[in-house]
This record gives C-alpha cells, sequence and structure tokens, in this order.
C-alpha cells in the first residue's frame, strides 16, 4: 500500500474531514499540546505525499486505463480504504451504466439487454460444419467452447456481465435459383427447436439470422414470426445475401437500404407491443460500404435496438480499419464484432482479443464467433 494513496481516503482529507464533529477545547495543556502536535504532523505528510505525487505524476499510470482483470484483482484483494478515488469513480460509473442512456435513440423500454450486458454469441448453422462454429462441433463440446469464451470476456471486463446466445442461420442463401427461384433456403423449424433446447442448457439468447438471396424481408420474417415472439429470440439481417441486383449470391457483395431496416425494426416493434415482451435486438452484418445504403435515415425505435455489426475477417490490422471506416464512421446506435476461427488465421498468426475488441472506439457490446 503507498502512504500517499492512503491519505488520499484517510480522515485528514477533505472529503473526510466532514464526518469529524468539532472537538470541543480541552482544558488539559497536555492534551492540547499533543493533539496539536498530531495534526501538525498529519498536515506535514499529506503536503508531502502532494509534492511527491506532483513530483511522479508522469510516471504514475492512469487509474482509468486500467484493464478491466486489474480493476477486479483490487476489487475483490484490497481493502475499501485502499482503493483510489479515480477507480471508485470509475467502478460506479461502469455499475450504473445500464441505468444510464448515452446512445443515439430513445431509451429503450424496461428488459433491453444492452447496455447493461455484453452478449457473446457463437454464430453458423446445425446442419452444416462449414457456416460457422455452431454446427462444426458437436453440440456439448460446441457449449463447452462456449463457456470458454464467455469466461475470457468475463475476466476480460470484470464489471460488465456477459450474455452467451447462439446465433443460427434459418434462412441461408444458394448459389442455384432452389424453390420459388428465390436463391434461398429455409430451415426447418425442428433445426430451430433443436437450436432453442441448446440455448437452455446455457440460460442463452437466441439469434435467427436471414439471408434472403433474391427474396425479401417482407417475405422472409412473417415465417419466423411464431419464434420472434419468443422473449428470448432476436434477428439478424445479413445485407451481404441480398441480391437486389439480381446477382447470384456469393458472387458479389448484396445490400441492405435503410428502408429494409426500418421495415424489420418496425415489424419487432410491433412483435414487443402486441405480446408485452422486452424489447428485441436487430443484428445487421456490415463490412463495406455499398453492403448499407442511406444509413442516417435508419430510424430507432424505443422497442427494438439495432446492432451495426463489423462482419469482415483477416488481420487484426484490417479488421479494425474495416470497423472504423463502417461501423465507426457511420454510426446507428449499438456496434458489432466478430471474430473468425478460421479465416481470421489466413492472413494472420493470431486471433484479436477480447482486451483488444473492448479497446475499440465504441467499444462493441455484441460479439459474435464463427
Amino acid at each position: 500500500m503507498n502512504l500517499c494513496r492512503m491519505m488520499r481516503v484517510s480522515p485528514f482529507s477533505r472529503a473526510a474531514k466532514t464526518l469529524f464533529p468539532k472537538a470541543r477545547p480541552t482544558a488539559s495543556p497536555f492534551i492540547r499540546y499533543t493533539s496539536g502536535a498530531a495534526l501538525l504532523c498529519a498536515l506535514l505528510l499529506h503536503t508531502s505525499c502532494m509534492q511527491e505525487q506532483e513530483a511522479n505524476a508522469n510516471a504514475l499510470p492512469s487509474e482509468a486505463a486500467t484493464v478491466a482483470a486489474t480493476q477486479q484483482d483490487s476489487l475483490t484483494s484490497a481493502p475499501a480504504t485502499a482503493v483510489a478515488p479515480e477507480t471508485a469513480i470509475e467502478t460506479e460509473h461502469t455499475a450504473s451504466r445500464a441505468l444510464e442512456w448515452n446512445y443515439p435513440g430513445p431509451k429503450p423500454l424496461p428488459g433491453a439487454i444492452l447496455p447493461g450486458k455484453r452478449i457473446i454469441a457463437f454464430y453458423g448453422n446445425l446442419l452444416s460444419r462449414r457456416m460457422g462454429i455452431l454446427g462444426e462441433l458437436a453440440p456439448e463440446q460446441m457449449l463447452s467452447k462456449l463457456d470458454e469464451e464467455v469466461a475470457k470476456w468475463s475476466k476480460a471486463d470484470s464489471l460488465t456481465p456477459v450474455q452467451p446466445a447462439l446465433h443460427a442461420i434459418v434462412v441461408t442463401a444458394q448459389g442455384h435459383p432452389s424453390a420459388g427461384g428465390k436463391y434461398r433456403l429455409r430451415m426447418t423449424h425442428k433445426m430451430i427447436d433443436e437450436v432453442l433446447e441448446l440455448a437452455k442448457q446455457r440460460d442463452a439468447l437466441v439469434f435467427l439470422d436471414v439471408q434472403v438471396g433474391h427474396s425479401t424481408l417482407q417475405e422472409e420474417l412473417p415465417q419466423l414470426e411464431k419464434y420472434l415472439k419468443m422473449p428470448n429470440v432476436h434477428l439478424g439481417i445479413d445485407a451481404e445475401f441480398s441480391m437486389k441486383d439480381g446477382n447470384v449470391p456469393g458472387r458479389s457483395i448484396g445490400t441492405f437500404d435503410a428502408a429494409d431496416i426500418n421495415y424489420a425494426t418496425e415489424y419487432l416493434s410491433s412483435l414487443v407491443n402486441q405480446n408485452g415482451i422486452p424489447p428485441k435486438l436487430l443484428i445487421v452484418h456490415r463490412f463495406t460500404q455499398r453492403m448499407i445504403t442511406n444509413y442516417e435515415h435508419i430510424e430507432l425505435r424505443p422497442e427494438t435496438q439495432i446492432v451495426m455489426h463489423m462482419d469482415g475477417w483477416g488481420a487484426p490490422a484490417l479488421k479494425k480499419d474495416t470497423y472504423r471506416r463502417y461501423i465507426k464512421n457511420e454510426p446507428v446506435q449499438f456496434t458489432g464484432f466478430k471474430l473468425f476461427y478460421k479465416n481470421d488465421l489466413k492472413n494472420s498468426s493470431r486471433l484479436m482479443t477480447p482486451e483488444e475488441v473492448i479497446a475499440l472506439t465504441p467499444s462493441p457490446m455484441y460479439i459474435q464467433y464463427q
């Protein structure tokens, strides 16, 4: 314990002096003498400490910049009087983040997930080992790996609760016309039910992801209504496979306009109001400029929370640049960030760490692993 730091929260500091009533004068010269000497020593020590702090100001680390794991160690092992004021303030502000609303749009209805929690989601399709971690591993192995990731993120930011999630692609884009010539394939309700059963084992959220191909959100979302009415089920829409130009999915990158996103949030808002359920999350995939057009016209509603999700893969520098260009520079409401277990390693030797992702500005509140 640094004695100077202790002085900043000692009874002789200005903040604490008012806690002690003014002492009555005593008739004893000896007591007056010893009390005065003690007070003088304390003041001299306080002055010495202040001078030491000023002399070493450039060498002292910033408490506000301390990583969350270090903050957790100090909170659990140190006595209360050892917590520096800056750390205490940071802790208090972070703990009350869910009660504040410093994001674009109206404050959400009660029961909203963001920003009170950070979501860690596993993405994919149970019927495919190639579409993401959700279907690549056997269910128990997949859930165990999800537990490991949740633990890593909890350690990296101990002040933000972590909410696990399963993000399932339930309408998949196709490279051929398929039924109805829509270049998309709807998964069976049986598969969605299996995802819901897996989610129950971890009290996880479920996201239903839609790749429309040549179809539209207006056609596809009503097909999922029975699930989207459930309080723990939310929606993802992938602009990459919205082929408004008539191209084949996978041969070029598709696009959504603000009007498409507004339809989705209006649809979700109606379900919230009709069924008395908490606000819905909408995850919007993005990694190029053209994928989302007229972002400034996206409407924000208290019944929905929009996450603009950086969906690009590559080395850390490339991913950070994509996040800056298309997520930070064209803000909507909340932000998300995807980590690819395989693709991110093609031109790099490592995945970005939770600490690196948390340090991005704005800090992503939805993290997806594929």
